[in-house]
């Protein structure tokens, strides 16, 4: 696999993971709490020892292989910052920076250390036997992956395994020797990976060092040891996209890498009285809540109150008259089949027919429910209502009803609103205000059932009398 096919890799599984977790704690889900709930930073430090190989196989310009050969180790060590945004994966800011050694334990040179660029001094005949290369830094954007834990069914893991992946920029600068061990040294590249200019293209000094982008590839396992701090074991492949890691080449195809073991400490940050969402273990506590008695007692109140609900709608729902009034609520049970009915189940009675004299030219105005605006096809009955009043200097009485929703009072008063809406409107188109009388029934006189909805839009109506 080559390196850009791990970098494409990389950025996708990355991509997925944070799409992901935030779509999860979106959710904000009601068994496992939000993100807010937990512990969410922490800071680690560590450190170790690199070899110049990694497990996974192949071999530097040294032909240092995994397996052949020994390894002379050197010192390694960094620092974390991580962002836990589930409990499962995890984004961490890393920084390093030790040293890698490497060499060819049989006595044969490397044939592809190449010193004689930059000014340098020729290879010797024997060629380089070691390298020893100082990273001055190594910083990368890691995700790491919390794969399992050994004690799932506790409330919180003591013991988790992960991995990681990410993506950084290494600085580095290596020195070949002649020897094997390091002691006689034969070349460096201080000063030849590069020219510095300012904007006016003016040499402003040479890097000593290198900078490469590289990728991280690890696994490792925590152990829990307080509610702040645990133990942190780990193994890192590093793979950089460069071929000079131990000193410039030619003719070589694969990149180099190394790796790095290490142990180290990391430290919670956050409120003491929030548990930290890395050892959070959802399974576990969904396990616990469901096995909770007091959840099962729940439940069963909950069926019992909805056994209770449901004999309640049964008994609301019951009407022997059929007359449309529950017999909770049917203060005149027993009425007559088709009979008309008010809201309290008993017979309406009707007003008898008025003996003054009604105009039957004039339609009633209608209103909308709890409502004294006057409709616009009221107005053409208005109007030729005024030019009557203003010819014959009549004398009108507008008596106002209301359906049976609301109070008896708050009734009269919308019924006293909508006469007197007629009434302002008689007077704007000129009618003298002293020919005309108010009357206010509210409920008191309906003309249809108030029991249907047809029958309330009659009974919200203004009558003209003449």
């Amino acid at each position: 696999m080559n390196y850009s096919t791990i970098k494409t890799a990389v950025a996708c599984s990355l991509v997925a993971a944070l799409g992901l977790s935030e779509t999860v704690q979106a959710q904000e889900p009601t068994v496992f709490g939000g993100r807010r709930q937990y512990r969410t930073w922490s800071i680690g430090v560590n450190g170790g020892f690199t070899t110049p190989s990694v497990i996974i196989g192949g071999s530097n310009a040294f032909n240092q292989k995994v397996g052949f050969g020994g390894y002379k180790l050197r010192e390694y060590y960094g620092i974390t910052v991580r962002k836990q945004l589930s409990s499962w994966f995890g984004l961490e800011a890393a920084g390093n920076r030790g040293r890698i050694f490497t060499y060819n334990n049989n006595g044969v040179g490397n044939a592809y250390l190449f010193p004689a660029e930059n000014g340098a001094a020729a290879a010797p005949a024997g060629g380089y036997q070691s390298a020893e290369t100082s990273v001055q830094y190594a910083a990368s954007l890691n995700g790491v992956f919390q794969l399992a834990t050994i004690d799932f069914l506790r409330r919180e893991n003591a013991v988790n395994f992960y991995a990681s992946v990410g993506y950084g920029l290494i600085a580095f600068n290596p020195v070949g020797y002649t020897d094997a061990d390091g002691s006689a040294g034969a070349w460096d590249n201080k000063g030849g990976w590069g020219e510095e200019f300012n904007a006016d293209r003016e040499l402003v000094g040479d890097r000593d060092f290198k900078r490469e982008t590289y990728i991280p590839v690890g696994v490792g396992v925590k152990f829990k040891l307080s509610d702040r701090v645990a133990l942190n074991l780990g193994y890192t492949m590093n793979f950089v996209d460069d071929k000079a890691l131990f000193g410039p080449v030619v003719d070589r195809a694969a990149n180099d890498k190394f790796s790095y073991t290490y142990a180290g400490l990391e430290f919670s940050l956050g409120s003491s009285s929030k548990p930290d969402l890395t050892w959070h273990n959802p399974v576990s506590t969904l396990y616990d809540e469901l096995k909770d008695p007091s959840l099962r007692n729940e439940l069963e109140a909950l069926k019992q109150r909805v056994s209770t609900l449901e004999g309640l709608v049964d008994e609301l729902s019951r009407d022997e008259d059929g007359d449309g009034v529950s017999d909770k609520f049917d203060k005149c049970p027993g009425t007559p089949a088709g009979t008309q009915v008010d809201g309290a189940g008993c017979p309406i009675k009707f007003p008898e027919p008025q003996t003054q004299q009604s105009s039957a030219t004039y339609s009633n105005i209608q209103f909308e429910f709890d409502s004294s605006v006057l409709k616009t096809e009221s107005y053409s009955t208005l109007d030729r209502l005024s030019s009557d009043l203003r010819e014959s200097g009549a004398t009108v009485t507008l008596d106002g009803h209301a359906s049976a929703e609301g109070s008896e009072a708050y009734n009269l008063n919308l019924s006293r609103d909508r006469a007197n809406s007629v009434k302002q409107y008689l007077v704007n188109s000129g009618v003298d205000a002293a020919k005309i009388n108010v009357q206010a029934f509210g409920e008191s006189a309906p003309i249809a059932s108030n029991a249907t909805e047809e029958g309330r839009v009659l009974n919200r109506r203004v009558e003209i009398k003449r």
